[in-house]
């Protein structure tokens, strides 16, 4: 199983609780350094606590679960607003 198919797989565990209030995630890249970079979809785009979502949880799950990722970052977070 390739990188990306391990974050995505990190990505499932919390994906249903996104889902739930209204939003999603993307992963947008992985760089040659092994920082995710993730888009927030929906809700999560736009929601004043996406960026607690992001360390708190989705930062949490990827970095637990794929532990040679060094960092999770939301790209355009503003421009979604």
């Amino acid at each position: 199983m390739n990188l990306t198919e391990r974050v995505e797989q990190a990505l499932e565990t919390i994906r249903p609780y996104l889902i739930a209030d209204g939003g999603n995630v993307a992963i947008e890249e992985i760089t040659p350094e092994h920082i995710v970079k993730l888009r927030l979809l929906g809700s999560c785009g736009s929601c004043k606590m996406s960026f607690m979502t992001m360390k708190a949880g989705i930062e949490q799950a990827i970095m637990k679960s794929v532990p040679e990722i060094n960092g999770v970052v939301a790209v355009d977070l503003a421009e979604q607003e």
